[in-house]
């Protein structure tokens, strides 16, 4: 090798190495806002710190490198605007890219602080579960300004209806303390199989929660399960040319346990139609056949107090097409 080329192969600067996409490189300083005031520190970092598993998590606010206002606190600590989070470099998992689409659904209700959607059926309100998105996800994405958007509380997948969103955090705090006190009304309409002929009661059975081999979720009514009351009446009796004697019943909840409605009523021997989880299966089949390929559960109104000025809201989302139809089909019982 002459000179020149050695003295090439000398000047040559090694390469850097590539970037760690799962480490941020600098301690990052954020000042807590109102939105995110209350919050606990450990849910604040699980936000923050997206991929960095919990232990993980409590070992940097254990041995200070998380400081909250240059001081050492525990997870538990509930932080106040204002206040300085000091955030160190930490390896996080590396992100799998994931498109959500943007959505946007029907309006009930918007303001600064709360957002009530009509959650169409079929859509999961949340990601998770073999589920890569749902509405929150694609709320996030179709409105990338908000600084806040969080559930206020679930309904399943295959149930449409009213659904609140909180837009601040002060709200969402407000709302499910308003939940936990019984100050939250809902109203659901189920149609459902056979002709009830009951008058209004109310359905109080315990609900005990379990998993099938398949480690699929189920609630069962159990002695020692959790308390659970369902008020229900009937609003319409019909009977379909197809699938026989039908009610259109309310629903009103006492408590929200998982699954409450569902299992309740199937428990009294009214199962929901389109229910795949405690319904009557061949007579789902039939009705997908028939194209009714939804559950008919509807949550159709909420009553509550605006978690800011504590005015009376009265929430609405309009009875489906889809019971509209299915009831079109139906005469009157005998």
């Amino acid at each position: 090798m002459n000179a020149l080329a050695a003295n090439r192969l000398a000047a040559k600067p090694e390469a850097s190495p590539a970037p760690d996409p799962g480490m941020r490189p600098e301690v990052r300083q954020v000042r807590i806002d109102e939105d995110h005031a209350g919050q606990r520190l450990d849910n604040f970092l699980i936000g923050e710190l997206k991929g960095v598993p919990k232990s993980r998590l409590y070992r940097i606010v254990r041995s200070g490198e998380v400081r909250v206002n240059s001081r050492r606190v525990t997870p538990e600590y509930r932080l106040n605007a204002g206040d300085l989070v000091r955030l160190p470099p930490v390896r996080t998992a590396a992100e799998r890219p994931t498109s959500v689409p943007g959505a946007e659904f029907p309006i009930l209700y918007e303001d600064d602080a709360l957002l009530a959607i009509d959650k169409p059926a079929g859509v999961a309100v949340h990601g998770g579960s073999g589920v890569s998105f749902g509405v929150i996800e694609q709320l996030r994405a179709a409105r990338p300004q908000a600084r806040f958007l969080e559930l206020v509380h679930r309904i399943d997948r295959e149930t449409s209806g009213v659904l609140l969103v909180a837009r601040r955090r002060p709200a969402l705090l407000a709302l499910h303390e308003a939940m936990r006190q019984g100050q939250v009304a809902k109203r659901y309409l189920a149609l459902v199989q056979g002709d009830w002929t009951g008058t209004a009661q109310a359905l109080r059975f315990p609900l005990h929660r379990y998993l099938t081999p398949e480690g699929e979720r189920r609630v069962m009514v159990r002695d020692g399960g959790q308390v659970a009351g369902t008020r229900v009446k009937a609003l319409a009796r019909r009977t379909h040319p197809r699938f026989g004697p039908v009610t259109l019943m309310q629903a009103d909840l006492e408590t929200g346990r998982t699954h409450q409605i569902r299992v309740h009523l199937a428990h009294i021997g009214h199962r929901l139609l389109g229910d795949e989880k405690y319904g009557d299966f061949e007579l789902n089949k039939l009705l997908q056949k028939e194209g009714h390929k939804r559950m008919f559960l509807h949550a159709y109104k909420v009553r509550l107090k605006h978690p800011s000025s504590g005015q009376d809201l009265h929430l609405e989302a309009p009875v489906p097409e889809a019971f509209e139809q299915f009831l079109r089909a139906c005469h009157a019982p005998l």
